[in-house]
């Protein structure tokens, strides 16, 4: 078994591009010529975005992301947080949690991205 992909649900699978772009320096892959799918280059596991109306059409009732009580989060690795969180936040994120040293030797940040998914920002865990 191998983990491929995320599929995230948004409202504008164009737009949650864009903001991937500024945010986090991300590129897109794909994006399907119905604008209801696409693909970012992450490399080996991909993070794909569907669109609500989509998964409507396909008989699914994704609920909304709740910030406030988020489910599961995604994460993006960096050598510098402090940098890329000031880039998300640029960009539009919401700060969730500033700059942490965590004990296990990894730097940590959240935030929550323009569909109100929580994102973490972190350094790889040093041994």
């Amino acid at each position: 078994m191998k983990f491929k992909y995320t599929i995230l649900y948004v409202e504008n699978v164009s737009e949650t591009f864009s903001f991937y772009e500024k945010a986090f320096g991300l590129k897109k892959k794909m994006l399907h010529e119905s604008g209801d799918y696409g693909e970012l280059d992450t490399g080996s596991t991909t993070l794909s975005f569907s669109s609500l109306k989509l998964m409507n059409e396909l008989g699914k009732r994704p609920a909304e992301p709740n910030p406030k009580a988020p489910t599961f989060e995604i994460a993006f690795e960096t050598d510098d947080v402090e940098a890329a969180l000031a880039n998300a936040l640029d960009a539009g994120a919401s700060l969730v949690q500033d700059i942490t040293q965590m004990p296990w030797g990894q730097t940590i940040a959240y935030v929550t991205e323009n569909n109100g998914f929580l994102v973490e920002i972190c350094t790889p865990v040093r041994s």
